[in-house]
């Protein structure tokens, strides 16, 4: 069926993969850096955290902006500066050390106390960072409404969605070797170079469908196939972002909410895994340095099955005839139901870690899973020109619900901790990280019942 139809789209679902794989590459070499930074520059606990707080509060603030500013730019020019600056931002970690010193010098000229040099430049770098890493998402996902059919997108989604764990992987298999062979400045500059590589790539290939020449004309009948049930007033106002839509109309949809609770609830999950799995391995089993990279990476493969899995299973209910949204929804249901393993995780840990690695990640396969069918209820129910705010709203409420996660979670352990038994601490986040997703889908169940795409916009 592709060679009849052909298949270029799923070359800008690779582009996409690609630019989701170096974005989750850059925004882990800090923290495979740190012990040797901290050891340097005599970080304490708090000083790493200021750090990579900024990284979560920037971030989280621009992906409201970043989902309209892509949305008025188009997707090709959007997606351009979005890896532009976030490049330099992982560039300018090799340049931390000056940009502190400058940056305590002028702190020093208006009567400002400034923070240690060093944290004051990864600060900075890693705001530009979050800058620039907030565009991947709301851009990937309007790229895919563009370029696929309803049936498809959750599935592409799925797949490119499955970057960030090849990125997770890839990360503790290289930047650690860069850093011990050729100093830790290295290890920015040469994954941080990687984005401008991919952007030689992304300025050939892709141009809106109605533009691209390398798209058959049968490929394109059969992306907009569904034309007629997608809530499009015309094809130029879907693409180019030309007519400004304000955010207080589209709070005033029950759909933009259905979308940023379901964030909110969920994304905190996915960084409280992402950033604390290792330290529950040494809190728990003393495991430290290289040690962990086997299991991190076992469990990172694992998600990786549940991202493209997660993504292709609406389709399996969309053949049985049920209409796409419907078919996410359902597919949400039954993948929401299967974070409840992480509950076994703490109770059987004590046969080995690997109980709780393999169950873990089996969650974060469902995370996965969830991100790629969440995404796409966008793109169900919104035109193509709202479709990059929709996802920064949301995206916005994810960052935040990431915040106050990882905060709950460290109060959690050093209290517990304190008391000589750091586990229930993990006990109580995990059994969260385990119900979120029943919650967050039967509110969203609740809010949207039915299938109502937005026409009035």
């Amino acid at each position: 069926m592709n060679q009849a139809i052909g298949k270029y789209r799923w070359t800008i679902c690779g582009l996409l993969f690609f630019a989701t794989t170096i974005n989750y590459l850059d925004r882990q070499v800090l923290s495979l850096l740190q012990p040797r930074l901290a050891e340097l520059y005599n970080w304490s606990n708090t000083d790493y955290a200021n750090i990579t707080s900024v990284f979560q509060f920037v971030y989280a603030i621009s992906m409201l902006f970043a989902g309209r500013i892509i949305d008025k730019m188009g997707t090709k020019k959007g997606y351009t500066w979005a890896i532009i600056i976030w490049s330099i931002g992982a560039l300018l970690h090799a340049l931390a050390i000056p940009i502190g010193q400058g940056a305590a010098t002028i702190l020093g000229w208006v009567g400002i106390v400034a923070v240690p040099v060093s944290i004051a430049g990864f600060m900075l770098s890693r705001a530009v960072l979050a800058i620039g890493e907030a565009g991947n998402f709301p851009a990937a996902i309007k790229a895919t409404a563009e370029y696929f059919p309803k049936k498809e997108r959750s599935f592409a989604t799925g797949i490119f969605n499955s970057g960030a764990n090849v990125g997770a992987v890839l990360a503790p298999l290289t930047v650690p070797w860069i850093g011990d062979h050729w100093g830790w400045e290295a290890a920015f500059v040469i994954i941080g170079a990687i984005g401008f590589l991919w952007l030689i790539f992304w300025l050939l290939l892709f141009e809106n469908p109605e533009k691209q020449k390398r798209l058959s004309a049968t490929e394109y009948a059969y992306i907009t196939s569904d034309k007629e049930a997608d809530p499009i007033v015309s094809e130029a106002t879907s693409t180019n972002g030309a007519e400004k839509i304000s955010w207080a109309r589209l709070l005033g949809y029950k759909q933009t909410w259905a979308f940023v609770f379901g964030k909110f609830m969920t994304d905190g999950v996915w960084w409280f895994f992402l950033f604390w799995l290792p330290a529950y391995l040494k809190a728990q089993y003393g495991m430290t340095g290289t040690v962990i990279i086997v299991p991190l990476a076992v469990l990172y493969t694992i998600t990786m099955v549940g991202s493209v899995g997660g993504g292709w299973f609406p389709t399996y209910f969309i053949k049985k005839g049920l209409q796409p949204y419907d078919a996410r929804m359902k597919a949400m249901l039954m993948i929401a139901v299967i974070p409840l393993v992480v509950l076994l995780a703490q109770p059987f840990g004590y046969i080995s870690f690997w109980v709780p690695v393999i169950l873990v990640g089996i969650g974060t396969a469902a995370h996965q899973a969830w991100s790629a069918n969440i995404f796409t209820t966008v793109s169900d129910m919104f035109p193509k020109k709202a479709v990059g705010s929709i996802v920064g709203i949301g995206g916005m409420a994810g960052g935040i619900g990431g915040v106050i996660v990882s905060k709950t979670g460290g109060a959690l352990f050093d209290h517990y901790k304190a008391l000589g038994h750091v586990q229930t601490g993990y006990t109580i986040m995990f059994a969260f990280c385990a119900v979120a997703y029943l919650i967050a889908w039967t509110v969203m169940k609740t809010l949207v019942p039915k299938y109502k795409p937005i026409t009035d916009l």
